[in-house]
Parts: C-alpha cells; sequence; structure tokens
C-alpha cells in the first residue's frame, strides 16, 4: 500500500536562507510518527508545506495520494491540519465553532451534526459543547482544535505542537483523541519538542535539526544505535558477591561501593534477570531506579546540543 504521506527530496527556502534541505519522509495509514527538533529545526515549515500552505521549492510531495503543489484541493480534502496556535472564535460556543468550521469543509446540515458530536466526544467536550470558547482554559481549546481538524475524519492528520502547555488531563484527552483517528486508520505526523509525548505517541520518531534529518526511527533503535545504555540503581540488604553477574553480556557495572550497585544495560530486556539475581545475591532488592534512554539523550548525542538549547527566535519552527 502507498504510504499516505510520502517526501522525498523536499527542500524549502526563505530568501538566501535553507529551511529545509532534502527531506525524506514516509508515514503510513494507521501510524503516528514524530517530527522532533528544538524550536528553529522547520517542524512547523515541513507541515505547513503538507498542509498546502506552502509550496516546496524543490523535491516530491504527495499527501493521501494526491501530489503537492498540483493536487492542493484534493490533498485537502483528505487531510486535517492542527496548526499551534487557536484557530478557534472565543466568542462562539464549541458546537458553534465546530458547525462553522464543518461548513467550511463542505459537510452538509445532516453530517454536520454527527461529525460535530463525535467530535466533542473525541476530545471529551460533550459536557462543554454550548459554553462559549472564551470560557475554556488553555488545554480544553487545544482539544477544541484538535477536533476541529478530526471533523471529517482525515485521511491524513498533521499536528503543530498539539500538547504545548497542556495540562496532564488535557494530555489523556488528546493522546486518546490521537489513538481514535490512528484506529480509523489515519496517518499521523506530529511536530514537536515534547519528547515524553512523542515517545508515548509514536511509533517511530524522525530527529530534525538545523532543517535537515539526523535521525529517524523508534527510540530504542536510536540509542542503541548511539550506543546509549539504560541505566540501574540499586540497593540491596547486603553486598552481592564479585560474580553475581557473571554471564551477563549485556550488563556492565559501573560502580559498586558496599550495598549500592550501578548497572549500564545494553538490552532492557536483562531488566528482570537482574533484579531476581540481586534479589538472590543481595538478600532483596530494598531500593532501585531505572532509567531508560530517552529522545533527549539520543539527540544530545547525534547534535552535541539538546532539544531546547535554541528558543527559536525570529524563526519558524
Amino acid at each position: 500500500m502507498q504510504p499516505a504521506i510520502v517526501v522525498a527530496g523536499l527542500r524549502k527556502r526563505y530568501g538566501d536562507r535553507t529551511v529545509l534541505a532534502d527531506i525524506d519522509l514516509e508515514v503510513r495509514s494507521g501510524e503516528v510518527v514524530g517530527l522532533l527538533g528544538p524550536n528553529g529545526a522547520g517542524k512547523s515549515t515541513a507541515l505547513a508545506v503538507l498542509a498546502t500552505l506552502l509550496a516546496p521549492d524543490e523535491g516530491t510531495v504527495a499527501v493521501a495520494g494526491h501530489a503537492l503543489p498540483a493536487a492542493a484541493p484534493a490533498a485537502r480534502r483528505a487531510l486535517g491540519y492542527v496548526p499551534p496556535d487557536s484557530a478557534l472564535y472565543p466568542a462562539l460556543t464549541a458546537r458553534e465553532n465546530l458547525r462553522f468550521f464543518s461548513g467550511m469543509l463542505g459537510l452538509d446540515r445532516g453530517a454536520a451534526r454527527v461529525a460535530v458530536a463525535r467530535a466533542l466526544d473525541l476530545v471529551a467536550l460533550a459536557a462543554y459543547a454550548d459554553d462559549p470558547v472564551a470560557t475554556y482554559s488553555d488545554g480544553m481549546r487545544r482539544r477544541l482544535n484538535l477536533a476541529c481538524g478530526l471533523l471529517h475524519a482525515p485521511r491524513v492528520l498533521l499536528l503543530d505542537e498539539p500538547t504545548a502547555g497542556v495540562d496532564p488531563r488535557s494530555h489523556a484527552y488528546l493522546h486518546a483523541a490521537i489513538a481514535a483517528a490512528v484506529a480509523d486508520g489515519a496517518a499521523v505526523l506530529i511536530g514537536t519538542h515534547d519528547t515524553e509525548a512523542a515517545e508515548r505517541l509514536c511509533a517511530r520518531t524522525v530527529l530534525l535539526d538545523a532543517g535537515r534529518i539526523v535521525a529517524s526511527g523508534p527510540t530504542a533503535a536510536l540509542a542503541g544505535a548511539c550506543g546509549i545504555a539504560a541505566s540501574l540503581s540499586l540497593r540491596t540488604l547486603r553486598p552481592p558477591p564479585p560474580d553475581w553477574l557473571d554471564g551477563l553480556a549485556s550488563v556492565r557495572v559501573l560502580t559498586a561501593s558496599g550495598t549500592r550497585t550501578a548497572l549500564a544495560l545494553d538490552d532492557p530486556a536483562a531488566l528482570p534477570v537482574v533484579l531476581a539475581r540481586a534479589a538472590r545475591a543481595g538478600g532483596d532488592v530494598v531500593e532501585l531506579r531505572f532509567d531508560r534512554p530517552t529522545l533527549d539523550d539520543v539527540f544530545f548525542a547525534l547534535t552535541g546540543h539538546a532539544l531546547r538549547d535554541d528558543d527559536g527566535a525570529g524563526s519558524l519552527s
């Protein structure tokens, strides 16, 4: 099956400045892919090209089988785009906002009524549907923003920083709504610098820095390629003997002092075995901390700087 999003050799410039260079990207139906990078990396520009808001300078781009920019009108009917800033009318209620956008999408009255009810349910706002948006919290506005993008059950869903600045409860509702869209077969591309959201939502992540892709893949595979191991710190009732980890090639002792041991696990799957051995050798595990490699760790290893080093002033993300 042809991927729902296909990008090959994409380049975009603003004057003499290259914002995107040689971007290759595919997203299949029923898949969530993260486009992760600091502010100014080019995430919003890439999403704007896919949303038909900007034309590529070079390369090929197709959304739901429609080549851009030639077939932009057909692509727009197949995609939902949720911008980073609210596109809502504060004086209107949530239901009125959704009815307005349903009309913009060309839905007739009956289809709009069904679509609005479904979208409100997806983002858990049905109980507040007739409240003015001006009374909504930032998290509720984010949820309604997403509902607008989901109205027509798009085949491709483009999200630009969908979880920025929202509370944990709204995070959960946003994640559930995105998961529902994926279950319906949508291809979802999320531009973000929120590594926690990327790790929770995305099957794989494309790391973008200064307009170029530096790596892509699942977090565990990216960490393994960078040689970043998981870490385990534990304390046992008594000091374990020196040979308690013999035969576990994927486990390395970083420090050992009495009842406290710090380990590096090249394969996190070894954790249950390590804990069982520690309990036997040390009389029980009374304290532990396990840290998996994160996308922050991977990004720093690949680029030499953190995701939030650049505040993005004066640039598009």
